[in-house]
C-alpha cells in the first residue's frame, strides 16, 4: 500500500475491483473515513501522507478497528529504560487495544494468530482509490 500520485507504467496495477473513495485534498494526513463496499466496512486512512486500508472490524470481538488510535510501540529495552519506536505504525482496537501494523495487518502479539485484511490504496490522480 503506498501513494502515487500516478499508475507510471512500470508499476503493477494492484488486483481487485478498484473503487475511488475520494479526492486527496479531502483526506489529509491524520484523517480517516469509513466505506462500505459489497457489504464490508473498510477504513482508509491517512497517516503522515501514507495511505492505508483496513477492513474495519477487530477479529477479537467485532469492535470497529478503524475508529482506534494510530500509534507507535515500546521498543525491547533494559528495566526502567523506555524507547518509543515505529512511530504511526499500529492501530489499536478501540475496545480492548489489540494492535495491528497498519502496512501488513499483523498483530503486535506474535502469539495472536488472527490478524487483519488490508487492501491495496492509492492515490492516482488525484483520487483516492481502494482496490477490492
Amino acid at each position: 500500500m503506498t501513494e502515487t500520485t500516478s499508475q507510471a507504467p512500470h508499476r503493477a496495477v494492484p488486483r481487485g475491483t478498484p473503487h475511488v473513495i475520494c479526492r486527496a485534498d479531502e483526506l489529509p494526513p491524520g484523517t480517516r473515513k469509513i466505506v462500505e463496499i459489497d457489504g464490508t466496512s473498510i477504513g482508509v486512512l491517512n497517516v503522515d501522507g501514507r495511505f492505508h486500508a483496513l477492513r474495519n472490524q477487530c477479529p477479537h470481538h467485532g469492535a470497529p478497528l478503524c475508529q482506534g488510535a494510530v500509534r507507535g510501540t515500546m521498543a525491547d529495552t533494559a528495566p526502567h529504560e523506555y524507547s518509543y519506536g515505529q512511530h504511526n505504525e499500529w492501530i489499536a482496537c478501540p475496545w480492548h487495544g489489540f494492535e495491528f501494523r497498519l502496512e501488513t495487518g499483523r498483530p503486535l502479539l506474535s502469539t495472536e494468530r488472527a490478524r487483519v485484511r488490508v487492501y491495496p490504496v492509492v492515490v492516482d490522480d488525484g483520487d483516492v482509490v481502494l482496490y477490492v
